[in-house]
């Protein structure tokens, strides 16, 4: 397979680049990546420019050679759920295919600071999923041996040995005592933000045209088979077209006359005021629904579970912010003498099996990636990988064959949330 250029018209970027910009003042450093103007006709249009979208673009052109490629953007690149998250990173999934496609994910993200030549700020701290219930102790012990089937390296760990690593947590709470945890030591988090700036940097080398600010408006079919998209700049005619607009998706394919299966709700995150370093873990608290980590900057990045009701906020709400620091806060006493410095939402799409769909549709040269719900920025470069093998070929490929649409018509579903009890 053709592999992507070496160099980008931005030059390298190196320890030597900033000696040299340095003897210069800095003058000499060029725009990340490049926003043209759209043309008439594109091989492939991509809609939605976050993380899914811009990986998808990367990987047709590094592993297929397709560079003749738009990525449509209505609002801002990064601006939707990859700007939105919480950065969590694992692959300890039980079902097969879920395991996969996250660890194929998890393969990439630990060498993609190397492959796009832009430090995405991967941190391998480790991840604990805490078993609160003797529930999750057998579900997660399950877990645990599904991921020994599969070559995904877990472990269960006990009380004790989760107080030796994390010092501040109370594993003695009278409501949610900790029995033990699920630890993947290779999970962690990355920067979302330097994630979608270095996919879209490597799509502009290869001469993709990334459009901000350029809203689909409507999808034109003819015999069956897409043929143009109208936007805000205008009508833009494409050969194959790809719908990856997360909690958006549905929108879209209203558009091209076909539903999909999934809900747009809100999830919501939050976080402290930044405190002296404490918690090197990505801790997961399914029971209480809440998850914690400490970002660089020494916050405390706060999530909850999605709201109880279909909507597209993208605020966040008091009652939900109450509902998960009062249920952390039994665990991480520390938690409750912290200041709140800021909150936001951002819109998921959830399937009825919690698993994504990568999928053909009914209209011909139309894909859909979308129903990631609150696990998607772990699986952004797996699911560009395997979405870009769908558009490629016009068939799935191993790592997306399970995630089809006709699985709901079949009753194949891949549920991951009886198994994890919670998808993020």
């Amino acid at each position: 397979m053709p592999a992507a250029p070496a160099s980008s018209s931005t030059g390298r970027y190196s320890v030597f680049a900033i000696a040299r910009e340095a003897m210069r003042l800095h003058t000499g450093w060029k725009r990340a990546w490049a926003s043209p103007e759209p043309r008439k006709k594109y091989q492939v249009i991509i809609v939605g420019a976050g993380g899914h979208g811009l990986a998808t673009a990367y990987y047709l052109g590094k592993n297929f050679g397709i560079t003749d490629v738009a990525v449509l953007e209505k609002g801002w690149l990064g601006g939707g759920n990859t700007g939105r998250n919480t950065t969590i990173i694992r692959s300890n999934y039980l079902q097969d295919p879920s395991a996969a496609i996250y660890d194929k994910a998890l393969k990439l993200y630990e060498n993609l600071s190397q492959d796009l030549n832009y430090n995405i700020m991967f941190s391998p701290r480790g991840l604990l999923m805490l078993a609160q219930t003797e529930h999750e102790v057998r579900g997660y012990k399950r877990t645990a041996y599904a991921n020994q089937l599969q070559g995904v390296a877990t472990e269960w760990i006990t009380p004790k040995r989760i107080k030796e690593m994390l010092p501040i947590i109370n594993i003695d709470g009278p409501r949610y005592p900790v029995l033990g945890g699920l630890y993947q030591e290779r999970g962690g988090t990355a920067r979302h933000d330097a994630v979608a700036w270095g996919y879209a940097r490597a799509c502009s080398a290869m001469g993709m045209h990334i459009i901000q600010n350029c809203e689909v408006t409507g999808v034109e079919t003819a015999g069956g088979k897409v043929v143009a998209v109208n936007t805000g700049k205008g009508r833009i005619e494409c050969d194959k077209l790809a719908l990856i607009a997360a909690g958006h998706s549905s929108v879209l394919a209203e558009m091209a006359g076909f539903r999909l299966p999934i809900e747009s709700l809100a999830l919501q995150a939050l976080v402290s005021e930044p405190i002296k370093p404490c918690c090197d873990l990505v801790i997961m608290a399914n029971t209480v629904h809440g998850y914690l980590s400490q970002s660089d900057k020494g916050e405390m990045v706060i999530g909850g579970g999605t709201d109880g009701f279909n909507n597209y906020t993208q605020r966040g709400s008091w009652h939900h912010v109450e509902e998960t620091v009062r249920a952390l806060i039994e665990t991480f006493p520390m938690l409750s003498r912290l200041k709140m410095l800021r909150q936001w939402g951002g819109i998921v799409d959830m399937t009825g099996d919690r698993s994504p769909i990568l999928s053909t549709t009914p209209v011909g040269n139309i894909f859909v990636n979308c129903g990631w719900g609150t696990g998607g920025f772990k699986a952004i470069p797996g699911s560009g990988w395997a979405m870009a093998e769908l558009v490629a070929k016009g068939q799935p490929g191993p790592l997306a064959a399970d995630f089809g649409l006709n699985r709901f018509a079949e009753g194949r579903f891949i549920d991951e949330s009886v198994a994890a009890g919670v998808a993020h």
